[in-house]
């Protein structure tokens, strides 16, 4: 049994990260499938009434009226055609994509929960993947959205100066964050070794991702993955943030803005960083000690994502394959950022300024 669950995980990673195409897993899967055969037939009744709101927290990382809410806020139809042609209920579906964001557990558990044997709730999942990151990916690599719009800039710069920070046009934050990902076979290092990523020069090996906030709590860009030895300012270049900061990042009356980032970045009228240390003045010192301070709230972001959806950071799910995780990471944004504008985080609480509401994030 053991091996036949080996094999199992074998044929969804391989059709996770397109080595396969959905007619070979489906066979594939039926040839190697086990007591999920006994739901081949099942109607895969599911109720989310059935459950209250505690155990909707825990498995789906938001209440039931939320979750109902959040379904119709994403598009999702009332039933969806999977690339078998199998029917499913999109609430369902959504359902299925939501656990296995929230909680990276085995396919072979959630069988007897929504009655579907192990292929279908694999499809389901890649569906719902695939429709939010194709629908909604936008949300996180353009500021042409209204709660970005340069009179909301303005309202960012002007609480996050009255935090103290001594900046008056700084409306956000940048950074960069490390996933570990799976250690690859000896055949993967050697062919990673020659396309640069980080193999010998790291304990473990990463990923990296860049992301902008907002002082609202909310992740405004989202870029990645790029290898773990790449510089921040390789990510900003591949990223082409500058570019989307010149065309978006001012206030109402055309005055620049600016987010602001770690020594690793240049300095840009919309892009600012602390002075180096070297040689630094006592003002120049107090400077980037405030600015840090409030800076930190960035990194508040970057753990909202792995706390409410720990696939993104379970190691053995992020392989180096860099479609499969940026889509993954992606979607796991928007979901952190729909977690947000329903329930908020402490960097709205820290900066005493509401996100914005369901609706008009996803308007």
């Amino acid at each position: 049994m053991e091996n036949l669950h080996q094999v199992q995980d074998s044929i969804l990673a391989a059709y996770a990260f397109d080595i396969i195409d959905d007619i070979e897993f489906l066979l594939l899967s039926e040839i190697n499938s086990s007591s999920n055969q006994d739901f081949e037939h099942d109607d895969g009744h599911f109720d989310l009434d059935n459950f209250n709101d505690d155990e909707c927290t825990s498995y789906y990382r938001f209440k039931k009226d939320e979750i109902y809410r959040l379904k119709h806020a994403l598009g999702i139809p009332d039933r969806i055609t999977l690339p078998n042609r199998s029917r499913m209920d999109g609430l369902k579906a959504l359902c299925i994509g939501l656990q296995r964001y929230a909680n990276p557990c085995r396919y072979g558990d959630l069988v007897k929960v929504y009655r579907h044997p192990v292929p279908l709730l694999c499809l389901a999942f890649n569906w719902m993947t695939k429709f939010i990151y194709d629908t909604h990916k936008h949300r996180l690599t353009t500021l042409d959205q209204p709660w970005l719009a340069p009179q909301q800039l303005r309202i960012y710069a002007d609480v996050i100066h009255q935090k103290g920070a001594p900046l008056k046009n700084c409306w956000g934050f940048v950074d960069v964050t490390v996933r570990a990902i799976c250690k690859p076979g000896e055949q993967q290092q050697q062919q990673q070794q020659q396309q640069g990523v980080d193999i010998d020069h790291k304990p473990e090996h990463l990923l990296k991702y860049q992301s902008v906030t907002t002082p609202n709590g909310m992740i405004a860009n989202l870029y990645g993955p790029v290898e773990g030895r790449r510089h921040d300012s390789y990510l900003l270049r591949e990223s082409g943030l500058l570019t989307i900061l010149e065309g978006g990042s001012h206030d109402a009356e055309g005055n620049v803005l600016c987010i602001y980032g770690d020594p690793r970045y240049p300095v840009r009228p919309q892009l600012q960083a602390p002075f180096p240390t070297a040689n630094i003045t006592p003002d120049q010192a107090a400077f980037n000690e405030v600015m840090s301070k409030v800076k930190i709230t960035a990194e508040w972001s970057f753990g909202g994502i792995v706390n409410f959806f720990k696939l993104s950071d379970f190691k053995k799910s992020q392989e180096i394959h860099e479609s499969s995780c940026a889509k993954m990471y992606m979607v796991s944004g928007i979901l952190t950022n729909a977690h947000t504008c329903i329930y908020g985080n402490n960097t709205p609480s820290y900066f005493q300024l509401k996100p914005p509401s369901l609706d008009e994030y996803f308007q």
